[in-house]
Order: structure tokens, then sequence, then C-alpha cells
């Protein structure tokens, strides 16, 4: 649905969005949502192209009621990952020596992933208020490397490695009101606090001549006591009109400060070579929608499935020379109701096609196409059998 959800409210699926959505629920239920991601990306800058595919979890999420209006969810999600791979050869007139072709390589790949608890009460019939902790914890190792063909030469490989972990917290709410028996109209919100990051920096280099391999350079820098690298604080506001189970539709800007994080004083971040890299405001616009055409339909199968689409515009968190970055995109998906005991589970499938940079100026122009599979499971929990 293009990434909306902070002021969408619906009981059959999990949201963690807004950790206000969690109350959205049946009394009793219990829901699981569990997904993989295929990240399938072009790379394009000047005359050099690359391809890069990844494979990830998408979100491992369980949510459940506590008390009467009042309901919990943890899960585990990727925050943010990395995967690109560049070579090319060449044949230096600079280097003095009969030294061959040269390949220059530089790959990046790792994740950073969020671990979230979240608690959420309903206040009357309309309003929800929610709080949500999270966990910060990863590695992303970032590497280069020049590779004589000659077997005299000594192959140099340099890079960082990044481990950051971090606390977080961020509070919701969401306004639903009835505009008639079918249709509501809901508003929610969201802020995430700023927060400051712990973890290492890995800088490091090696010369490696057949199997022999000497360091030249290893140091070890501690992010949080010389950097005061910092995660940047984010406003989020959605709107959703919503008929009944049978669609939905939504519109979310959110607005994420980065401009304070000091990455770009952090080796590793800050790392591209001659390119002024400056953190900036992020703003992204989401839209998208959700229709279920009958979920009673007993001689349609299709007519059961819930189909969702939603397009992205995203201003990314950094400028390159003083350029900001940008990325459009669309998305696609669809579930599939799997009838188990008379309960709501399903198999979504999904897939994001856009494009991230232009080949204007210092930028690298990276097309994408997302895939992901999520399994939806719903039960009921305490539920008393009688028997006549």
């Amino acid at each position: 649905m293009g990434g909306v959800g902070i002021a969408s409210r619906n009981r059959r699926f999990v949201n963690y969005m807004n950790p206000a959505a969690v109350t959205a629920r049946d009394t009793l239920s219990f829901m699981m949502d569990f997904g993989l991601s295929s990240e399938n990306k072009i790379f394009k800058q000047n005359n050099l192209t690359s391809a890069n595919n990844t494979f990830n979890i998408n979100d491992i999420v369980i949510s459940f009621p506590l008390f009467p209006k009042t309901a919990m969810m943890v899960g585990l999600k990727p925050f943010s990952s990395v995967g690109y791979d560049f070579t090319h050869y060449v044949k230096d007139p600079a280097i003095i020596g009969e030294t061959g072709s040269i390949a220059y390589s530089s790959s990046g790949n790792g994740s950073i992933y969020e671990l979230f608890a979240a608690f959420g009460a309903k206040l009357g019939n309309e309003v929800s208020l929610g709080v949500q902790g999270m966990y910060y914890f990863g590695n992303i190792d970032k590497n280069t490397e020049m590779n004589f063909s000659s077997s005299t030469q000594r192959d140099i490989s340099s890079g960082y490695i990044i481990q950051m972990s971090s606390l977080g917290a961020k509070v919701g709410a969401q306004w639903e009101h009835r505009l008639s028996s079918e249709t509501s109209f809901s508003i929610g919100a969201t802020y995430k606090f700023g927060t400051k990051t712990g973890g290492y920096v890995t800088d490091y280099q090696y010369a490696t001549l057949s199997s022999i391999r000497d360091t030249l350079r290893y140091n070890i820098d501690t992010l949080h006591k010389t950097k005061n690298l910092s995660m940047g604080s984010e406003l989020g506001v959605g709107f959703a009109l919503k008929g009944g189970d049978r669609w939905i539709a939504e519109f979310d800007y959110i607005r994420s400060d980065w401009t304070k994080s000091n990455m770009d004083k952090v080796a590793g971040f800050a790392n591209v070579g001659e390119v002024i890299f400056t953190p900036a405001v992020a703003n992204e616009f989401r839209a998208g929608f959700e229709i279920t055409p009958n979920r009673n339909d007993l001689r349609h199968t299709l007519r059961r499935w819930t189909y969702r689409g939603g397009a992205y515009f995203k201003q990314s968190y950094y400028q390159l020379n003083g350029v900001s970055v940008g990325a459009v995109g669309v998305t696609a998906g669809f579930t599939i109701p799997v009838t188990f005991r008379g309960l709501l589970n399903g198999i979504t499938f999904g897939v994001d096609i856009g494009q991230k940079g232009t080949l204007t100026g210092v930028q690298t122009r990276e097309r994408y196409a997302f895939f992901n599979i999520g399994f939806n499971i719903h039960d009921i929990w305490f539920v008393k059998t009688l028997y006549e």
C-alpha cells in the first residue's frame, strides 16, 4: 500500500507503523505476521553498471490482547540494509612497472535490525494511544579492493566495518470517527525520538601476495565517545477513509531530521571519496489503498482475495554535493485467504518497483524491484468449548 499505515485500523492484519493501531482487533484474537523479501537492484553511474540481489526477513511480529481495550505487539524487522557490488578493469598507465590489468571493486553488505515492543490502549470508542520501545543492532561492511592480474603485485583491500546499537522510543495516536454504518474516517500521528547511537567503526587495510597477508592499517573507533552519532527524530501523520471490511484508502506524510546526527563525521558513513556527504531532512509522501470485493462470496474465489496498491516519493536523509537524493516507486500486492477453523489466516504477496537517484552530477541511479511474501496467522485465545 505504498508504505502507509499511520492511520490504518484493521483487525485482520498486524500494523506496526503506529503503536496505537495494536488495539484494532477482536477482543481475544492472537495475530502473527512473518515475511521474507528479495531485493533486486541495478546500479548505473557513468559507464559502470552493476546488479545486486539480497534476501532478508521482512518482519516477524506477534500481537495479542492484555486487558480489556489494551493490547501489545513485539517484533523484529530490518531498519536499514546495504547491498551493492561494483567491479571494473583498467590498465593504469600511471603505475610504474608491468602490473597487467587492475580490477577495482567496491562492495557493501549488512543490515541494521529493529527489535521492538509496543503497548496500546483504547480510550472510549474513538481514541487509541500507543507507546513503543526499540533496540537497534547490526553490522555493515563496506569494502574496496584493488586486484592485480600480475602475480608479482600485492592486492590491496581496505574498508570499514560498522557495528551499531541503540535504544529508541516512539509514541502514537489514532482517532477514528464513524461517518455512517459502513464508512469511517481516521487520523493518526506518530513521533519517534532522536537517540544516541553506540558501537564501533573498524577501519582496515590489507595487502595480500599469494597466501600471505600483511596488515597495513587496523583502527577501531568508538562511535558514541568520539563522534557523538545519533539517530534522527521522526514525525508522521496519516489520514484514512475506510468502507467497513471492503476497502480503505490512506495518505501519509513522514518527516525525519538527521541534520544533527553527525553522520558526516563518521568514517564509513562519509567515506565517498571527493563527494561531499551532508545529513539532511528527509520527507516522504505515501498513498495506498486496499479492497476486498466480497469476503463471504462462496462462488468466486478471487472476490474473497484482498488487493492492494500504492505509490510513494521519498527525499532522502542525506545530500551529495548539496543535491538531495530522491526515490519514487509503486507497489502492488494481494492476500489469499486461507480458511482454517473459520479464522482470518492468509498468504500475502507484494512487489515494490522504483528508482532512487539519477545520472546527473555525482549520483548513482538505482533501479530496484523488491518482492516479498508474508504469512498472516490468526487465532482465538482463551475459548472454552461448551458441550450439551
